[in-house]
């Protein structure tokens, strides 16, 4: 696509000047996806003009590509009807998704106009939760039975491709009441000779999910075996659906989002990551507060603190200018390793078993940077006040934060995840506020000791 700028330019010239042959024919030019990058950019009565513009197949692809309040907002706006169509040409689980995202009358109105079996299809998708295999599974499964032949399972598949938008990844195989039995490849088929039994060919060692497995567990199966497709089934081993690729594409970057969310003190349990970043202020607030309301107690316990030791200030007043110091290099450490528990554990790297090894590692490398770091504070505050006294102070209660926040840094992860909570929380501001609590702590009473040593 040509710069944005341009286009939508050229399209507001288009609108403005009432030439709907030729705004047609110039967005249904573009990608869908590159169309849903510009309705992006149009106001609402503009959005609704185009999209009754672009071909019916092309508008369904927009829709697919566009966040879930805009989808929302285009269908509620545009003739029911055309919504309808547009509805039923997206894939099962996305006009789940999108049916799911509207109010419940809305649904039920889409859902009585849609073609009967597409109907009963997504009313079934609606009915298991939206993170579970259920909710993101496609109904649409290529599958052949377990005494088919070689040549009678190629004839199936030529057929049910050719009335169906099936996904031609794997060929499962059931038995007539639809139990799975086995999986066979679209290579092993095709090279396979013509009269060989399909259960000769099938592979009966099936990784496959359940329909109430949730979404993290669904993606940490696919980057596991790296499959293109993996089964959904029932508790009696009924072949549900499949879940592809590109569905765990989804989930992974909605958990990477939830995850830069939560470890930023953002709480994504009251609306949608659309909604925190584009919906309505009263979700941005929301979703913002209750963290920040929590790391403000903590804030006023470092300012209790800090009064407990007014007296330390008015003897040596200087000390205060060094509080910055170890706050910031103590939050960063911290932080540093709680990154890096936080990512080992997502990847698998580090579990509950291993952790102890890892803690010990962590707490080494906080021991040694502390050291060096400390060194450093020494000799600048040494240099720059002209006391020895006062720069080691300072450079052991640098040493002792730094391996303090790496040791918090460490352990807070690996107790949330015993604890069932999501261990990205540790990475959070209320952690960040633990660090400059204990440093504080720590660096008052050192001095505290050096004053009434003196």
């Amino acid at each position: 696509m040509t710069n944005m700028e341009n286009t939508l330019d050229r399209i507001h010239e288009l609108i403005e000047c009432d030439a709907n042959q030729q705004l047609s024919d110039e967005l249904n030019t573009y990608h869908s996806a590159d169309l849903a990058d510009i309705f992006q950019q149009l106001k609402p009565e503009e959005r609704l003009k185009c999209i009754t513009l672009v071909e019916e197949e092309k508008a369904a692809d927009v829709i697919e590509y566009l966040p879930p309040q805009l989808q929302v907002e285009i269908l509620g706006d545009i003739d029911e009807g055309l919504a309808s169509r547009l509805i039923s040409k997206l894939p099962h689980d996305e006009a789940a998704d999108v049916l799911g995202d509207m109010e419940d009358d809305e649904t039920q109105t889409y859902l009585d106009k849609l073609p009967q079996k597409f109907s009963s299809e997504v009313r079934e998708l609606l009915t298991y939760n939206e993170d579970t295999a259920g909710g993101i599974m496609t109904p649409l499964v290529l599958t052949v039975g377990f005494s088919m032949t070689v040549k009678d399972a190629l004839d199936t598949i030529r057929i049910k491709a050719e009335k169906e938008n099936l996904e031609l990844y794997y060929v499962y195989v059931v038995d007539k009441h639809n139990h799975l039995l086995g999986v066979v490849s679209l290579r092993t088929l095709l090279t396979s000779p013509i009269d060989l039994s399909i259960s000769d060919i099938m592979s009966r060692d099936v990784v496959k999910v359940h329909v109430d497995d949730y979404q993290g567990h669904i993606a940490d199966i696919f980057m596991k075996y790296q499959f293109n497709a993996l089964p959904v089934v029932d508790l009696y081993n009924h072949l549900k659906g499949i879940v592809t690729w590109d569905d765990v594409q989804d989930i992974v970057e909605e958990e990477t989002t939830d995850e830069i969310y939560t470890s930023s003190g953002i709480v994504t349990d009251f609306a949608d990551d659309d909604d925190i970043l584009t919906g309505s202020l009263a979700h941005s607030i929301k979703a913002r507060i209750p963290w920040l309301f929590i790391t403000l107690i903590g804030e006023f316990i470092a300012v209790s603190i800090t009064n407990k030791y007014d007296h330390t200030f008015t003897a040596l007043p200087i000390i205060a200018a060094f509080m910055p110091l170890l706050a910031g290099l103590g939050g960063n450490i911290g932080t540093q390793s709680i990154t890096l528990m936080v990512r080992g554990m997502s990847t698998g790297q580090i579990s509950l078993s291993t952790g102890w090894n890892h803690i010990i590692r962590e707490t080494l490398t906080g021991i040694s940077i502390g050291l060096i770091f400390g060194v450093l504070v020494t000799l600048v505050t040494w240099g720059w006040q002209h006391n020895i006294e006062l720069g080691v102070i300072v450079g052991l209660a640098m040493s002792l934060n730094m391996t303090i926040a790496t040791l918090i840094g460490s352990c807070t992860p690996l107790i949330l995840k015993k604890m069932k909570i999501d261990p990205a929380v540790a990475s959070g501001p209320v952690i960040a506020t633990t660090i400059d609590v204990v440093g504080l702590a720590v660096y008052l009473t050192l001095v505290t000791w050096y004053l009434i040593s003196i």
